[in-house]
């Protein structure tokens, strides 16, 4: 075996967890420096590198096809976080619309997006109890798993890959709605009230008081609710990986 036929067998070893720190928030994001995303992608692929089965010589035709599966499945795992970071920024979003925030839009450094307060709140909130359940820890085993049920080689798509994409969307849609429930629940009695009341007293000017009263009961329900989110990541960390895990496996 050449020199360079040792630099490619290594190179098929970190595009998998490559392909993993580029898109999990955990390691890397707009916010980590290129160098640092490499260099753990390296640092990852020499520690897996004693456990890890190294294929053979692969022929030059089929290289890009062994590095487009490893990267897909690099990219499966770190759906689990981003499916996490994405029904958090769709909670805010639709709690800071109803709030009237979306005026006051920011660009996240998360994600490079521009998400109004909210948004970027409940997604730092889903980033830092990611963290403080170390569930990073468990992406990282179930990135080492991956290599014991799915060396690197060939493999083909099997049909349950659209049945996972949806469960992961699924989970987007159900963290979302239930991290925006109780403000919108909130502001929705707030408009009842709100309509009583013009009812009851036509005289008053329930234009100019009505956003004040939106906005401090949709800040009292946040405030008061705000423990709910850190809960639903914590209850959703596992689903989310094992989703992840049989999207990638999908690709076996």
């Amino acid at each position: 075996m050449t020199d360079l036929d040792a630099v490619t067998r290594f190179g098929l070893l970190v595009v998998r967890p490559g392909a993993l720190v580029l898109a999990a928030p955990p390691f890397g994001g707009l916010y980590t420096p290129v160098p640092v995303k490499i260099g753990l992608s390296v640092l990852l692929g020499a520690t897996l590198a004693p456990s890890v089965a190294l294929p053979g010589a692969v022929p030059a035709a089929a290289l890009a096809l062994v590095v487009a599966r490893e990267m897909a499945i690099g990219l499966a795992l770190a759906f689990a976080v981003r499916a996490l970071m994405a029904g958090a920024e769709l909670g805010g979003q639709l709690a800071g619309f109803q709030l009237g925030f979306n005026y006051a839009a920011t660009i996240d450094p998360n994600t490079g997006a521009r998400n109004n307060l909210l948004a970027s709140l409940y997604s730092a909130l889903t980033l830092f109890t990611f963290l403080g359940l170390n569930a990073h820890h468990a992406l990282l085993r179930a990135l080492a798993d991956t290599y014991r049920s799915m060396p690197i080689g060939y493999g083909h798509v099997q049909d349950t890959m659209a049945r996972g994409v949806a469960s992961l969307l699924g989970l987007v849609f159900a963290f979302g709605t239930q991290a925006a429930a109780p403000i919108v629940i909130a502001l929705v009695v707030t408009e009842v009230a709100v309509a009583l009341v013009a009812r009851a007293a036509p005289s008053l000017n329930l234009m100019a008081i009505g956003f004040p009263l939106r906005l401090l009961a949709g800040l009292f329900a946040l405030s008061a609710t705000i423990a709910v989110v850190p809960s639903l990541v914590a209850r959703l960390v596992v689903p989310a990986l094992e989703l992840a895990g049989r999207l990638a496996f999908a690709l076996r």
